[in-house]
């Protein structure tokens, strides 16, 4: 039996039309993006006591990194999918997809058994021991022997939407997220036939509901045509392997500087006390908000250039970078005229505590000034990636973090100023959203005219 026809989607219809469409369609899978943690950590402080939570905050910085490292394979998998689907090749794209998974699979493999490994010390460096300890590894040695299924879910869900399949990637999510929450007070807390398992409840409530959104996942490709199971010879294989890898590990450097830099400003603002990190804490739930619809748009973005650029119609390439923006622009500025207007009785709902709301006031009217600019950066370095230059959004991302937050936040803390230090963020991301903007546009406004053929080793459309 022949192997279905896959059809590249984003190629064709309006431009502004399909990211809307696309975006919408993204919307509730984006606010389910975070129902995991939510969930688990909302049923696991109804445990009492402080060391269930405190556990869950242990387990926090592991689970954003492995996070990193499986989104960060999954852009090198999208990249050149994409590109494959947007010229016609859909051999190669039933390859990338299929050695992809293979990869991912593999590395969360490697990943869980190190985990198991070393959870006593890397745990115990971070901090927890005692009873503390004994829950982080109650929870995470469930987690790490489940993190296959999480990394396939994660990943397979960014074909989906590759392959012009957003509503069914976000039904997907909405699937694992419902799933998780009806688990959750079944296990944790041991309701009729369930045994009362505590935080290890939540872990294995986590753990099946990504293995059961993986199964249909998995499921849903093959059905497409984009998942074959056959063996691949080795040459495939690694082929394919090296032309994700070549997107991937740029990504997954730029991905893990976030939360390396997010470590280190927290660790400055605690110098100026901890009503200040109270107060940007808070502050940070509401820039979430802000953020969820661009972050809808910006999910399929990164395909939809990449297809049309694997098509080689250029002009549309550049048609979205422009829509993205303007929308970007129009919902982020309307975002900090809210919260600057908003401000003081948006921080009374979040604190009683008037220290902590004058901080959070003074965070609010400062830092939204830079949120367009923010997402400019992102929806820039999605245009390079798309067009083959993860190396160059990988070190855009760098400028931002390594060469510019944390010396201004330093400089900062130095002078001993907290308006200075929402400054450094502010004016950090309205350069680097700059630069990245500037870098991006000089590469797809020199994009040749529709049709014409891009010499460049190592694209999809090239292998």
């Amino acid at each position: 039996m022949s192997e279905r026809s896959i059809r590249a989607e984003y190629t064709r219809g309006s431009i502004g039309a399909t990211m809307m469409k696309t975006a919408l369609a993204m919307l509730a899978g984006t606010l389910a993006m975070s129902g995991y943690n939510i969930a688990d950590t909302y049923f696991v402080g109804k445990l009492g006591g402080a060391e269930p939570l405190a556990a869950m905050g242990f387990t926090f910085p592991i689970v954003m990194l492995v996070g990193c490292i499986f989104n960060g394979t999954g852009t090198g998998i999208i990249a050149t999918v994409a590109h494959a689907l947007g010229g016609d090749n859909q051999d190669l794209a039933r390859n990338l997809t299929s050695a992809g998974l293979f990869l991912v699979a593999c590395a969360a493999l490697v990943m869980g058994c190190l985990g198991v490994l070393t959870a006593d010390k890397v745990f115990g460096l971070m901090g927890a021991k005692g009873e503390t300890l004994r829950l982080v590894r109650s929870y995470m040695d469930v987690w790490f022997y489940g993190c296959v299924t999480a990394g396939i879910s994660m990943v397979g869900n960014k074909v989906l939407i590759t392959a012009g399949r957003p509503k069914t990637a976000s039904a997907m999510t909405i699937f694992g997220m419902v799933l998780n929450v009806v688990l959750d007070p079944l296990l944790i807390f041991g309701v009729g036939i369930f045994p009362r398992l505590g935080i290890q409840g939540a872990a294995i409530a986590t753990v099946i509901s990504q293995m059961a959104s993986a199964g249909l996942i998995l499921i849903v490709l093959t059905r497409l045509g984009l998942l074959r199971w056959q063996a691949m010879p080795y040459t495939k294989l690694f082929a394919a392997w090296r032309n994700i890898v070549r997107y991937a590990l740029p990504a997954i450097f730029g991905m893990l500087l976030f939360p390396l830099g997010t470590f280190v400003i927290t660790r400055i603002t605690a110098e100026f006390g901890v009503q200040a990190v109270a107060a940007v804490s808070a502050a940070s739930r509401l820039e979430m908000v802000a953020f969820v619809f661009p972050m809808s748009l910006g999910i399929g973005l990164m395909p939809m250039i990449a297809q049309n650029f694997g098509a080689r119609l250029y002009s549309r390439v550049r048609q979205c970078l422009k829509f993205s923006i303007a929308v970007a622009i129009f919902f982020l500025s309307l975002a900090a005229v809210l919260f600057f207007v908003l401000a003081r009785p948006l921080s009374a709902i979040f604190t009683p505590d008037p220290d902590v709301q004058s901080v959070m006031v003074l965070w609010l009217r400062i830092v939204p000034v830079c949120f367009c600019f923010l997402e400019i950066q992102r929806f820039s370095g999605f245009a390079l990636i798309g067009c083959g230059h993860p190396n160059l959004d990988a070190s855009i991302k760098a400028l931002r973090m390594l060469g510019l937050m944390v010396p201004l936040s330093l400089l900062a803390l130095w002078a001993d100023s907290l308006t200075g230090l929402f400054w450094a963020r502010a004016v950090t991301d309205i350069l680097a959203g700059a630069v990245a903007w500037f870098i991006a546009w000089k590469i797809v406004s020199r994009l040749p005219a529709d049709g014409e053929d891009i010499s460049r080793p190592g694209h999809a459309t090239n292998s």
